[in-house]
């Protein structure tokens, strides 16, 4: 369902950038770029100084530090160039399929060339068919709800259970488009159907709004990005064996969204919950107080509920569908981050659409079954391998703790 929704969605640029002051309270040294996906550094050349790469995308995203790859033979007989690999036959090849490519410059297009080319209709937000959108999923909700109450059977509720969940996450889907303006082009409209929808499931909705645009801006960025951003090395050592085993062991962090709300990820400070943290500046703080005080109001509901059905039956009627729903975000949100094959750029995989600008960069999106169980078989190699990142470098890449990870290396090793 919340696939569905989001295929229905139009998109829009993010809203206006965040403020410099607020990206530069963590000072750092370089500009600590994190690629996609790894790249063997053994195909790669690093330079410590030299100019910025090349044009830059129209996005407000951490640029690394040029990367040269290297021309002559390796020990493979293969010659490195700058836009793929070049073997011994002529051949191109990447190893595995894969092209070879420099994480450290922009790809041969722009943002702009690939949204040229996907259908205007994608582009319109008819804030009708929006709200159709959230009536139908508060009915189903409902619906869900009282017909489990009703029959109120243990044959019934794990289905209601995997089913409302799901339709929680769809809410928050929904809220999630609205936090991008993405709902209509009415930022009334989006802030309180954003509020109703987040609120519901106890999501505050300005404060995470705000976090989730830090995100999209400085997505990769060691220090800058959040949720799910890479750990540098002096932080993971610093985590204690529990803190670890939470963060990395199934099923504890599919479980993680709550936690993340209140304290933030590991290394950084503040809460979604609170206007005086550094996630915030001072014009947003109003905005935070009124989502903090509608998830407060929420919370009384649930309470005053409780009273009314007992804390039972509000458990099968909300409690266990919300922890569904928070392991669908993480789970999803994970993934769009992480368990993607060696040599994957950011600018592979995207719609169908944009299939003649991106050529040879197309790639075709796996098939999958109604049910995608593969993908927890690419979550826990993920977790198993992808740890933490070099203090040292440009352009740095997943490293794996052996002790965590039941030995074995990533293939992105080198520091």
């Amino acid at each position: 369902m919340a696939t569905w929704v989001l295929s229905q969605c139009g998109l829009k640029p993010l809203p206006q950038a965040i403020p410099r002051s607020q990206l530069q309270r963590t000072p750092t040294k370089n500009n600590r770029f994190f690629p996609s996906k790894h790249v063997r550094l053994a195909d790669l050349k690093l330079r410590p100084t030299g100019p910025p790469c090349g044009p830059l995308l129209p996005t407000r995203v951490s640029a690394p530090l040029r990367v040269y790859p290297i021309s002559e033979e390796d020990d493979e007989g293969e010659k490195r160039t700058r836009n793929g690999v070049v073997n011994e036959e002529g051949e191109r090849g990447g190893g595995g399929g894969e092209e070879f490519f420099d994480p450290g410059s922009a790809p041969p297009f722009k943002l702009a060339d690939v949204r040229a080319v996907i259908p205007k209709r994608c582009w319109v937000k008819d804030p009708w068919r929006s709200m159709s959108y959230v009536l139908r999923d508060v009915a189903v909700v409902f619906g869900l709800a009282c017909g489990a109450a009703f029959l109120n059977s243990w044959v019934v509720w794990p289905l209601y259970w995997a089913a409302q969940g799901t339709m929680f996450w769809a809410l928050f889907v929904l809220g999630h488009d609205c936090g991008h303006g993405s709902f209509s082009n009415d930022p009334k409209l989006n802030s309180v159907v954003g509020h109703l929808l987040h609120s519901s499931i106890l999501v505050p909705y300005h404060g995470w709004r705000i976090s989730h645009r830090t995100h999209h801006q400085n997505h990769g960025h060691v220090e800058n990005d959040e949720s799910w951003h890479p750990l540098s090395e002096r932080i993971y050592k610093s985590l204690d064996a529990i803190t670890r085993t939470l963060r990395f062991a199934v099923p504890f962090p599919m479980l993680a969204y709550p936690f993340y709300l209140w304290s933030r990820s590991p290394g950084k400070r503040g809460s979604h919950f609170h206007p005086e943290s550094n996630l915030f500046v001072a014009s947003e703080r109003k905005d935070v107080m009124t989502s903090t005080a509608c998830w407060t109001a929420m919370v009384g509901l649930l309470v005053g509920l409780s009273f009314v059905m007992g804390p039972l039956q509000l458990l099968k009627l909300y409690g266990i569908p919300y922890w569904i729903f928070v392991m669908w975000l993480d789970f999803v949100t994970y993934l769009h981050h992480h368990g993607h094959e060696d040599k994957l750029p950011w600018y592979r995989g995207k719609t169908e659409a944009a299939k003649p600008v991106l050529g040879k960069y197309y790639r075709e999106p796996k098939k999958s079954s109604p049910l995608p169980f593969h993908l927890i078989g690419m979550l826990i190699q993920s977790l198993k391998r992808d740890h933490y990142v070099s203090d040292t470098g440009d352009v740095v890449f997943y490293q794996t703790d052996p002790k965590l990870g039941g030995g074995g290396s990533s293939s992105s090793d080198a520091k």
